[in-house]
Formats: structure tokens, sequence, C-alpha cells
């Protein structure tokens, strides 16, 4: 019996707070046990906010009509990928019309509402700040309305559900499903500890001090691809809407293997032209090329060493993922990114592009390809910044498209075509690329800081975490 985990209840004690009768021994670990006896005396999320997601409007089926209709979509649409950690990620947001929009108002974002997903990704929160208000949310998110914001803190609010104290409680309701989903039933009995209001104003203040920060990192990323734009004289550039062109056999199929007729817009043309007007190579004289693994969902397992997909990669960061395989069974010093390494998604959102900052222990999935720098022509932030920005983007959108899966074939992404700035304004583009990752990087410091003072607050006092947070912050 050694090492083995047991813990005895009565029939009368799994009865409370347990209306679904669960009975698998997860949901009885002792370190959900030990969470919830901080937890005593506290509100259950139903007694202190108002809930509501798509499926609040209507029935399924006048929604999905809603949302499915063919007016331009032009307003964000919130996917559980977009939550869980402090704000809402905005990379990658689906869209809808305004007149779906303005018919599904009980799920539209309010300022201070509180996101937080419920399917797939599923833990921690993400507040609506200033830039997302008048979104609106898919059905595998729920939208939380604190009803007194003078009594609770909605900044305060977000971060406790980041911490371990809201995360292992979404995780204790998921335990036991094949694909981790809980309702808003199980949504409301959440419970939520609230602090004083000088504690609860200090994380307010660490949380918008973060969010300043990285708004100041996306500016950098902008400005420096506005700078890319400007050089490249294509920031006004409005590409050719003709759908027309005529080419001999030799110029297309003899040439390029494609007879779709989308491959040969014009628009394709203008871009090339664009290109080779200025110093320029292809992709493959530039980095050497490796391909990563694809284990099959049979080896993907909750602990062991992390497992990144397409969906955990970003052009700023990577998240952190829910799937890790066994170390035991791979060639770590093989697979594992190394330093400057750039990550280039190839499947599924194809083009999507990352540096790596520093050694990581991580493997990847075989649909993001490995590219390291050969050449002394270009620096790796440089590349990353071209690799992201409409010039190849648009390369990207004429290889893999027509496929209902994307997907941008290796010998393709070999041939895409990279222009070389002098290596002082490249050297300029770099710095300011590397003081945007610099203010990301802090900006995240911070919110641990404020989820680690959180956990202190509640386990030794508020006493200790303002201390904790003095000497971080």
């Amino acid at each position: 019996m050694e090492g083995l985990e047991i813990t005895i209840f009565k029939k009368s004690d799994i009865l409370i707070d347990n209306e679904e009768f669960r009975l698998d021994a997860e949901y009885y670990q002792k370190q959900y046990l030990e969470l919830y006896s901080h937890l005593e005396n506290s509100s259950m999320l139903s007694q202190i906010t108002e809930m509501s997601d798509l499926s609040s409007n209507a029935s399924f089926a006048a929604v999905s009509a809603i949302i499915h209709d063919n007016n331009p979509k032009t307003i964000p649409f919130i996917r559980s990928g977009n939550v869980g950690d402090t704000f809402i990620n905005e990379n990658d947001l689906e869209h809808i019309s305004s007149e779906a929009h303005y018919q599904l108002v009980k799920s539209i974002t309010k300022l201070y509402d509180v996101m937080m997903a419920r399917k797939g990704k599923i833990g921690g929160a993400s507040i609506v700040l200033g830039d997302q208000v008048n979104f609106n949310c898919n059905e595998n998110v729920i939208k939380l309305t604190i009803k007194d914001k003078e009594k609770i803190n909605p900044f305060y609010f977000t971060v406790f559900f980041n911490s371990k104290y809201g995360k292992k409680q979404v995780e204790r309701l998921a335990t036991g499903n094949v694909q981790p989903w809980v309702s808003i039933f199980q949504i409301r009995k959440l419970k939520f500890k609230n602090a004083s209001d000088i504690f609860s104003k200090t994380i307010e203040e660490i949380i918008i001090k973060a969010y300043n920060k990285l708004i100041s990192s996306k500016t950098k990323i902008s400005d420096s691809n506005i700078e890319l734009s400007k050089l490249f004289k294509i920031e006004k550039w409005t590409p050719s809407s003709k759908n027309i062109s005529v080419k001999k056999l030799s110029q297309s199929f003899l040439n390029t293997g494609r007879l779709d007729a989308e491959y040969y817009q014009p628009k394709y043309d203008e871009l090339t032209k664009i290109i080779a007007s200025a110093k320029h190579d292809t992709l493959e004289q530039l980095v050497d090329f490796k391909k990563s693994i694809e284990p099959g969902s049979d080896a993907y397992q909750t602990d062991g060493i992390p497992f990144i997909r397409v969906s955990d990669i970003s052009k700023f960061e990577l998240s952190d993922p829910e799937i890790h395989l066994d170390r035991s069974l791979f060639d770590l010093d093989e697979l594992k990114p190394k330093k400057d390494t750039i990550l280039l998604s190839k499947d599924g959102s194809v083009g999507i592009a990352y540096k790596v900052e520093e050694d990581l222990d991580v493997i990847t999935s075989s649909a993001l390809l490995h590219l390291k720098l050969k050449s002394k022509e270009v620096l790796p932030d440089y590349l990353t910044l071209v690799l992201n920005s409409k010039l190849t983007q648009m390369q990207a959108e004429r290889d893999a498209g027509g496929s209902i899966i994307q997907h941008w074939r290796p010998d393709e992404i070999k041939q895409v075509l990279i222009p070389i700035l002098p290596m002082d304004v490249q050297k300029e583009l770099a710095k300011q690329i590397q003081q945007s990752f610099k203010l990301r990087k802090e900006s995240k410091r911070l919110l641990e800081v404020a989820k680690t003072a959180v956990e202190i607050a509640i386990e030794e006092g508020e006493i200790k975490a303002m201390k904790y947070i003095k000497e971080n912050s």
C-alpha cells in the first residue's frame, strides 16, 4: 500500500455540493480537498455574477442561422482559444456580421466582463478591457458579469480564477471527461474568495501595468511592420482585385504544376515584382529546414515533455500546451528547438512564424517546420518579421489556397521570396522587435506576480502577500 493515495469519505460527505453524484476517485484527490479547505465560506459564482453565453440568445438552430448569414464579417467573435490568460488573446479571432452581432445581444461583451472557456483548453479567465468591448462570443465561452463591482474588483476576480484556486476548481469538474468540458450548471458552483479593497486595488494596479506593457509591445511590432512596408513602398499598395490572368503553358502549369485559377491572380504577379525590385533570395538559400514529428493521439498524455502544436503558437509567444509526451520515447536533443530557431506553421493556420528566444524544453508537431539560419545576409528577428509580413503572407495564401484544410508544402515554402534589406536597417528593425519581446516578457512576469500574490493572500494572509508584491513588482 506504500505510495498509494487514499481518501475515505462517508456517503453524506460525498453528497455535499455534488449534485452530479461524482464517484470517480480523481474527483476526491487530496490536492482538490486541500484547495477547498482554503475556500470555506466563499461565495459561489451564481450568487455574485450573471452568466450568459451564445445559447442564451435563442435555440441552437436559430443562433446557427444568425451567425452563418451572408453579410460581411466585421465583429470579433471570441472562441475558447482566445481566453484564459488574463487578457483576451486577439490573435486568430473569428468574425461575425454586425447584423448577427446585434441579434445576439446576450453574448455581447461589456467593460470588465470576465470570459471563461468551458470546452477544450478550459480554466483561467480573461477580463474585457476597452479594446474588446462590443465583441461577441461563441458557444464554448461563458460571459460572467459581476453584479456588484464596488464589492468585487473585476481585476482581482480575474486573477483569482487564473490562480490555482480558480484553475484547479475547473480542472476538478472536468476530470473524467474524454474532452475537457464544463457546463454553465457546473461553473455557477465555482467558489470565489474575495479580498480587501486595498489588496484588490493593488492587484488591479499590477494588471493595468502589465496591460500597458503588452500594448506598448504590440505598438513596437506594429511600428516595425509599418517601417517595413514603407521601405518596400507598399504601405499604400492595394493589391489588384482582378480575377483574370492570361498565361502561357510554359509560364503556368509546366513551371508550377498548378492548374487552379486562384494561383494566377494578378495580385500575386504584382507582389513578385515588388520583391524582385529589391535584393532578394529564396528562403531555401537562407535557412536549413528541419521537420519535427507527429506521434499520433495515442501518445498524448497529461505530463511529460510539452508538445507544441499550431494552436499553441502565435507571432509573439508560445502558449502552455495541454498535451505532453513521454520523454523516454524521443531523441530530445535532436527535436527540441534551439535559440534563434524560427518555427513556421505549414498546416492549418499557415505562415505563422515565431522566433525561439532561448533553448526550449519542448517538442513541436510536424505541422511546424524548424528554420535555422545558414546565411549571414539576414538576422533572425528580421527574417521572422518578413515571414509574418504581408510580403510572405500573400505567398502563403497563394500556395496554400484552394484547400478546405490549408497545407503549405515544404517545397513551396523553400521557394518563398525573401527581400533582403541592408544590415544596418535590419539591425534597427531587430532592435524594435527585441524591445517588443522584452515588454511582453515583463507583462507576463507581472501577471505571475499577481497570481502568486493572490495565492499567498489566501494561504498566509494579505500582509505577506503585499510584502511579496513590494519585493517583486
